[in-house]
């Protein structure tokens, strides 16, 4: 396997959308098991599977370059979608009584995408770098903390390096994304109480 096909394998796995799909119900499981689960499987109905269909007609109807948005010219409307469809999740996850890690997890996607969303029409900021580095903060509140953030770390590493590999971010963006998604996970879920 060639370095580039690596890169696009790696990028296609670990795509904000398919992160924001899988890791709610696999939190909520480790959290508080398959009641946990559900719960998960809602936020991931609304905060992956939303953008995810929006993102898909675009790229259908020819609006949207890939499901990638590398055009980030192209961005702001699924964007928008996506800020819209974490707010449905997480007013229905407080109004329903959700487990706090999952509202809080919620918190920190709206909380990453304000940052993220006015950064990116001026300066494309990795948001597969962002993503995935708050997907390793969640992890290591459910999983033992030190091994999950050393093995997440890789995983992050290894997302920013096959961005820049394939053209579609510099260094200075996937780091900029993975400061951003660090720190605001971490402060919102550190607001919640979960430190």
């Amino acid at each position: 396997m060639t370095a580039d096909m690596l890169a696009k394998r790696v990028t296609n796995l670990l795509a904000p959308q398919v992160l924001v799909i899988l890791m709610p119900p696999v939190v909520g499981l480790l959290a508080q098991g398959w009641r946990g689960a559900v719960w998960g499987l809602v936020a991931s109905a609304f905060c992956g599977g939303v953008p995810a269909t929006v993102i898909a007609l675009g790229v259908r109807s020819g609006r949207l370059d890939s499901h990638h948005i590398v055009d980030r010219g192209r961005r702001t409307g699924p964007l928008l979608a996506a800020v819209a469809a974490v707010l449905v999740a997480l007013a229905l996850l407080v109004l329903m009584g959700a487990p706090t890690l999952l509202v809080a997890t919620v918190a920190a996607m709206l909380v990453a995408l304000g940052v993220t969303v006015p950064v990116t029409l001026r300066w494309k900021i990795s948001f597969h770098a962002a993503v995935s580095a708050g997907t390793v903060v969640v992890l290591a509140h459910v999983l033992p903390a030190l091994p999950t953030a050393i093995a997440g770390g890789a995983v992050v590493g290894l997302v920013c390096w096959a961005r820049v590999r394939l053209a579609h971010h510099t260094w200075a963006q996937v780091l900029a994304g993975v400061v951003v998604g660090t720190v605001t996970t971490w402060g919102t879920l550190a607001a919640f109480g979960l430190e």
